[in-house]
This record gives structure tokens, sequence and C-alpha cells, in this order.
């Protein structure tokens, strides 16, 4: 009995270690080691034709400015088209008014981001564009964002995907600060770390672009709530893995509402929870099987858990492995989970040096401990229930 638990606990701690260990490496590739010309020679590329999709669902109060920011960036022969999933407001009108060219989808059976995407697709198969790039309603691009990624699409014929930051409502709390600095880690500094090592990145859901040879072929009416990691492998698994392009960047804001930070925190970790639990293998055995080196990259980078999942399960192993060390069991899996730790410490505290400091004072990082394990009865609905596959607008309204 002794031997069988202290494997298990061993066994644990290995299958633990290895999202750390990707976490550690992307991010210390990212910080250390000399960045590949990740800006590719483009200013000789001839511009092709984008067809801009803009995927809204009740936006209306929220989407002038991202159409502004999209069409100075246009290019004669460019098109914008916004896909007004089941609204009942007036985004279509909105949009219309702004110049973009709309078409509506009513389907209340058939909901979510994928789906719209799809409609859109149909569309533009009437007069297919050379790229298709992909925009949420809800964001903001930097100067050149269109630009740089249109021509390194057609450069490298590849799906490529922007630098998509979300940035925290002012005099916000700890718990957005900190929500801040996470999601700079996840979407850029180790996007970034992939692309030193030459490897390919995630798909983020906005800011993308995607030859149009390319994403015809895939399935986007899947109704999954993740629907950006799940094209992303599609196309990995085709031979086609994104690229990243830090030099175009995309901002998004997290809801000023306590009840829209917490539902769209739970959307997105519950999405990507529940395909580190079904799908994580299948990438990887496929990635093996294949001897493709960058969807195997894509796969372990997915195995990360979220960040602050990824504290609390190393935290409980390490108290589980050290009473049960104290009880005589064996010491191994204790000092695996030990080094799990610090290299976990390490990384965050390298990723907070070079990437969270104007975020985040040294003085307000102890405030993070309270608000990782706050997060615990999310975790414990994302693993025991059915991730939801509806498309709900995130409430953005400020708390009364």
């Amino acid at each position: 009995m002794a031997s069988f638990v202290s494997y298990l606990l061993l066994a644990l701690a290995v299958l633990l270690a290895i999202p750390v260990t990707v976490l550690l490496i992307e991010i210390l590739a990212a910080l250390s080691l000399p960045q590949r010309q990740l800006l590719l020679n483009l200013a000789n590329e001839t511009r092709q034709r984008v067809t801009v999709l803009v995927p809204a669902h009740n936006e209306s109060a929220g989407i002038l400015p991202t159409l502004e920011d999209i069409k100075i960036q246009m290019l004669a022969g460019d098109r914008l088209i916004v896909i007004a999933d089941n609204c009942i407001d007036d985004t279509a009108a909105v949009a219309k008014a702004a110049g973009a060219e709309v078409i509506e989808r009513n389907d209340a059976k058939k909901r979510g981001k994928g789906h719209a995407l799809d409609y859109g697709l149909k569309h533009v198969s009437l007069g297919p564009p050379a790229i298709v790039m992909i925009i949420d309603a809800d964001c903001r691009l930097k100067s050149g964002a269109i630009d740089h990624l249109t021509k390194m699409c057609a450069k490298t014929k590849r799906p490529v995907q922007a630098l998509d930051l979300m940035i925290a409502p002012k005099e916000s709390s700890i718990n957005f600060r900190v929500a801040e600095f996470a999601w700079r880690v996840k979407n850029w500094v180790r996007p970034l770390g992939l692309a030193t090592l030459n490897l390919p990145c995630q798909l983020m859901g906005t800011g993308m672009a995607i030859p149009w040879s390319l994403i015809r072929s895939v399935n986007l009416a899947s109704g999954s709530i993740v629907e950006d990691l799940k094209l992303g492998f599609d196309l990995a698994l085709s031979g086609n893995p994104p690229l990243f392009c830090p030099s175009a960047t995309v901002i998004s804001y997290f809801p000023s509402s306590v009840d829209g930070a917490k539902t769209q925190r739970n959307r997105w970790e519950q999405g990507h929870i529940d395909l580190i639990l079904t799908s994580v293998p299948r990438y990887i055995y496929h990635a093996v099987a294949k001897g493709n080196l960058g969807l195997l990259a894509l796969a372990l980078d997915l195995a990360v858990p979220p960040l602050s999942l990824l504290a609390i399960l190393l935290a409980a192993l390490f108290f589980v492995n050290l009473f049960a060390a104290l009880f005589g069991f064996s010491s191994a899996a204790l000092v695996i989970t030990a080094i799990c730790c610090v290299a976990f410490m390490i990384a965050m505290f390298a990723s907070w040096l070079a990437y969270g400091r104007d975020i985040l004072e040294p003085s307000s990082l102890i405030s993070i401990a309270s608000y990782i394990f706050a997060k615990l009865p999310l975790y414990r609905r994302s693993l025991s229930g059915r991730p939801t596959q509806s498309w709900t607008r995130t409430d953005r309204k400020k708390d009364e």
C-alpha cells in the first residue's frame, strides 16, 4: 500500500512538472535568449486584399471605435463586414451608419462566435479575398496593425496572430491588475518565447489574419467557447500552425463590473480547462505520430493551466507530499514538487520584472495569494460542470 501511494504521488508530481517546465522555458526564452527577427522584411511586400470580419452580439454601445480603427487602416479593395449575430439591439443599424457592410444572422439554436464566423465566411466565399482577418467588436487597433498582419500573412502563407492585450479599468482593484498581468504573461511573454524558439503560437480570438486558402477548409461552427484555440489546432493539424506578430497590437478592456469580469474569466478558463482535459492527449498523440514539432509545442503550451489554477495545484500537491513524507512515504515526489514551486516562482518573478512592474507595485504582490485562492469556487465549477456553449455578451456596466 505504501509503495502504491508513493508511486501515485510521484506520478502526480511528474505530471504537474510538465506544464511548469513548459511555462519556465517559454518565459526564459522570451526574456533571456536573443530574439529572432520576428519582424520579417515586409517593406517591399505587396499589401494583398483583406476582408475584415467583425462578429458582434449586442455590441451597438461600443462597436463604433472598433470600426473607426479598422476603416482608417483599410485600403482600396478591402472589405469590412460586421456579422450582427442574434442581436436584440441596434448593432446592425449602428454598423451600417458607420459605413460597414452588415450581414445579420438569427438562429437561436446555433449560438456562438464560431457560428457567426462560419456565416461570415459563407458570405465572403462569393468573392473571396486573399486574406481574412478577424477582429472582435470591442477591440481597439494600434496604428499599422492591419498592414503588419496582412503582409506577414501574405509572405509566410501562414495564419498570423497579433499581440492581444487586455487592460484593466482605471483605478481598478488589485484583482483586475493581477488579471491584466496574467493576461500579459499568457498572450505576450509566452508567445514571444515560442516565437524566439521558432515555434508557433496559439490563436487568441481577435487580431487574427488567415489566408483564404486555409480558413475556407476549417470548421468554425463547432459551438466551442474557445473556438480560437480550436481553430489554431485545426490549422496546425493541416501543417499550418499560427505565427506571432508582436508588431501588430489589438487592445481590449476588462469589464468594469465585478459580475461582468467574473462571467468573462469563467468563460475563458472553463473552456481552457475543458480543452486540457479532453483534447491535449489527442493533440500530443497526433504530434508524436506525425513528427509535427509545431503541433507538439502548441499542445504542450495548451497543457499549461490558467496561472492561478497552476499555483493552487502546486501548493496543494506540495503540502500533500510534505505530510506524506512526514509519515514515512517516499520523499521523491516532495522534492520534484518543491523544485516545481521554485521554478514557478522564478518564472512569475522574471515576468513581473520585465512586463509587470507598471501595473503591479511591489507592495501589491502580497495580495496575489488572496486573488488566487478566491478563484477556487470558479475552478471547482469548471472541473465539475460542462462548459457553456452559448455566446453571452460580457456585462460592461459599472456596478452601482
